[in-house]
């Protein structure tokens, strides 16, 4: 039980989820629950780049920001950023302001085009790289995985950028695509069901 705590209503929680007070409704809400819609998906592969060598405390609290800076993530619109955008980016202070993973975001949404022109949607292209539930770890005691380090060779074959194994797993746990809520934790059952209920869009 050392992986989870008591939440305030008394129902056992994953143990990272009182690290910071917003933590508790993002570990509650969504975390792990599984996302379809390309727009979030971009998002949060986006997000998780940024957070290489950060908390995600820090991404989380500037959330908001990114949206607004990178027009809530809608890839076809970013793809049409260009060096004034970089500029712009660079002197918002409201966002992490690292030249590499700003023109990571640009480029990248580029990259999303092209593979939705090919695949139908992000969704159909990630979900058929979701592991088999039989085959994972015990819950939060890797950062990595097969299924992670396969992602990141193709995503870096079809030319995207800060997507490197450890990142994509965690893109993996953020979306559902992997549910690594601790068994006790009550939100897992949670994840299942809605999980077990997902109905991918048809490409």
């Amino acid at each position: 039980m050392d992986s989870v705590i008591p939440g305030p209503d008394g129902q056992p929680r994953c143990r990272w989820c009182a690290a910071a007070p917003e933590f508790l409704h993002y570990h509650d809400t969504e975390w792990g629950f599984p996302v379809t819609d390309d727009l979030r998906l971009f998002e949060k592969l986006c997000l998780e780049g940024f957070q290489s060598g950060l908390s995600w405390r820090t991404i989380l609290a500037k959330r908001e920001n990114f949206r607004a800076a990178f027009q809530n993530f809608d890839y076809r619109r970013v793809a049409r950023f260009d060096e004034r955008d970089v500029k712009r980016l660079l002197a918002d202070s409201g966002i992490v302001r690292h030249r590499g993973k700003v023109e990571a975001v640009i480029h990248n949404a580029r990259m999303a085009e092209a593979l939705v022109d090919r695949e139908g949607s992000l969704a159909s292209f990630f979900w058929r790289r979701e592991p088999d539930p039989t085959q994972l770890a015990e819950s939060q005691t890797i950062s990595t995985s097969a299924a992670s380090q396969a992602l990141s060779r193709d995503l870096k074959k079809l030319g995207w950028k800060f997507v490197g194994p450890t990142t994509v797993y965690a893109f993996m746990q953020a979306v559902g695509l992997i549910n690594d809520h601790a068994k006790e934790c009550v939100t897992r059952i949670q994840v299942e069901r809605a999980r077990r209920a997902l109905l991918l869009p048809t490409p």
